[in-house]
């Protein structure tokens, strides 16, 4: 069992870029224990200062938005801090990168949510900057919000994903890309695989921006921003290639779509799926697409990270009669 802690050296933030030296060398079907910090600023961090984790603090204080070398970064930089990346042995460009999601759990005490001004769905509509603390229970699986309900937790990690390509250079987090990174899926949560296309040696995987809970659609920006530890399984596949990250749990399929426009984020999602169902089963391209039709739910993944997201789901037993 491998371990990344979440100390300065190995947490970029808010941006990606495939020339980040990896901080961890693992072979191919490593498990891997990564601690991460919340996505927030010194200003979403609670007065009092025992709750926030001393890693957390350090990070704070010697770390700079877009990296501490000053390097243009290509698109807005977010408040994400990205635990990695992580090296994986036999990983090249063209393979596919498996990441099976065995653990999610709150590492601290409280999380918030906020409104940022001309950000998230109604942009125009609300335009004052609010923010709320919520208290975490990790005994009880349960979060208070400040007028008391408490909400169960649901946790998964909103950034899961590898390196860009090198001739992209430095991107900022909040877009989700063929590389994955900020897809904000609350069906990525514990039980399911996720396969990325890789682009760098080493597929360069890293983790971050753990939501307590969330509903589809993240709609006024944040979810229950917080700190989780994650355990992942990396494993390289040279018998897939990809352009287009999909994910699976036991029993479904996940096709992902993403596009500033939401109709072709959608249009992408079904297009996926259609090519998965062709993959696994006898069934034509038409065949697919009308069983898409039949038995597919589409939902709006996010609505609010510039590239926009719609995620098709399928279960698995339509397909049992059919299987290659």
């Amino acid at each position: 069992m491998f371990e990344v802690k979440a100390t300065p050296e190995n947490v970029f933030w808010g941006y990606f870029d495939a020339e980040t030296k990896p901080v961890l060398t693992v072979p191919s079907g490593s498990e891997v224990i990564m601690h991460t910090l919340p996505a927030c600023f010194e200003a979403d961090v609670p007065e009092d200062p025992n709750l926030v984790t001393p890693d957390h603090r350090t990070a704070l204080d010697t770390l700079i938005p877009g990296g501490n070398d000053g390097k243009v970064v290509a698109g807005p930089v977010g408040p994400h801090m990205v635990t990695g990346p992580i090296y994986v042995e036999g990983a090249m460009p063209g393979d596919v990168l498996q990441v099976d999601i065995l653990e999610a759990k709150p590492r601290q005490d409280w999380g918030f949510c906020a409104i940022q001004p001309l950000l998230g769905t109604l942009p125009e509509e609300f335009t004052n900057y609010e923010r709320m603390h919520i208290m975490i229970d990790r005994a009880t699986q349960m979060a208070e919000l400040p007028w008391g309900l408490e909400i169960p937790l649901d946790p998964f990690f909103g950034i899961i994903g590898v390196a860009p390509p090198k001739e992209w250079g430095r991107v900022g987090t909040p877009e989700p890309r063929a590389f994955g990174g900020n897809m904000d899926n609350k069906d990525l949560r514990p039980g399911s695989t996720i396969y990325f296309p890789v682009f760098n040696e080493g597929a360069l995987f890293g983790a971050g921006d753990g939501h307590g809970c969330q509903g589809h659609g993240e709609v006024c920006i944040t979810a229950l921003e917080t700190a989780l530890d994650g355990k992942f399984r990396l494993t390289v596949r040279k018998d897939m290639s990809l352009s287009q990250p999909f994910a699976e749990t036991p029993d479904k399929l996940i096709a992902m779509g993403f596009n500033t426009d939401l109709d072709e984020a959608a249009r992408q999602a079904v297009r996926e799926m259609i090519h998965l169902v062709c993959n696994r089963s006898e069934l034509s391209s038409n065949q697919a697409y009308m069983l898409c039709s039949l038995v597919a739910d589409l939902h709006v993944t996010q609505l609010v990270d510039i590239n926009k997201g719609v995620h098709a789901v399928l279960e698995k037993k339509h397909l049992l009669a059919t299987e290659k």
